[in-house]
């Protein structure tokens, strides 16, 4: 299976009809996979930490302020108990795994899916974010890898910027201010030069922060992807790009 960085944005997003039929198209072309793991920027917890295994597994409706149809959203996928048991054993006894049964879908990882896979029908995994360390990340993510050649896909949902609180005008179409589309072009470059060091040292050299990033956690998603993708230097696939009220929706796919 490949590898995804998605840009999952909040669940108004699937009203944004050109992102619901690019994420639909791209399922498409993906190998049907037998299982689907997922981390979230919205799920951050240390040590690693596995979320629900059942099947109908409740979601997370981590957000506030918006009409009752979000809320009303549902997602009845299979659990994947056996990739939570992968998942540890893959794992140095020296991180440690904890899990959390009754911790569901938050909605970066059930809004795409609701798009990608709306059937419900393919056993999906969440696990958290234990550290927003790039490197960490990294690391993970190689530790997942073997995990590809058993049919799981490996997603990790964030949003190429993130910039809320510099956000100044709300509509969907809204001009993308000068940080978010620097900062969008600089992770396009360096996405295709595989400077996989640069994209580590994000922070300090990206054009447009600490705006465009002002907290990291929409970023490090991307991390867990290069880790688990079989060359991080290659070039990835630019499938998704744009903006939504002004934040870059980048996403890519490795293999």
């Amino acid at each position: 299976m490949p590898v995804l960085f998605l840009s999952h944005g909040a669940p108004p997003l699937v009203d944004d009809q050109q992102w619901v039929r690019q994420l639909a198209q791209w399922a498409k072309k993906l190998p049907r996979p037998k299982s689907i793991l997922i981390v979230s920027a919205h799920w951050e917890s240390a040590p690693l930490t596995i979320g629900a295994t059942t099947d109908a597994a409740p979601l997370v409706y981590d957000f506030w302020g918006f009409p009752q149809r979000f809320y009303d959203v549902t997602y009845p996928a299979p659990g994947a108990p056996g990739l939570a048991d992968q998942i540890e054993s893959l794992t140095p006894h020296s991180h440690g795994v904890v899990r959390l049964p009754s911790r569901g879908l938050d909605h970066g990882a059930y809004v795409p899916l609701t798009v990608m896979y709306p059937e419900a029908d393919i056993p999906v995994l969440q696990i958290s974010l234990p550290s927003l360390e790039p490197e960490a990340l990294l690391t993970l993510g190689e530790r997942l890898r073997p995990l590809r050649e058993q049919g799981v896909l490996i997603v990790g949902s964030g949003f190429t910027t993130h910039g809320l609180p510099f956000l100044t005008d709300p509509r969907a179409d809204a001009v993308p201010p000068s940080w978010s589309v620097e900062f969008d072009q600089w992770a396009h470059e360096t996405l295709a030069a595989g400077d996989v060091g640069e994209l580590l040292n994000f922070q300090n050299s990206a054009p447009g922060m600490p705006y465009a990033h002002p907290t990291t956690e929409h970023f490090a998603p991307l991390f867990v992807a290069l880790g688990a993708s079989n060359d991080p230097e290659q070039v990835p696939q630019q499938v998704i790009d744009g903006y939504w009220m002004g934040l870059a929706k980048r996403s890519v796919q490795l293999i």
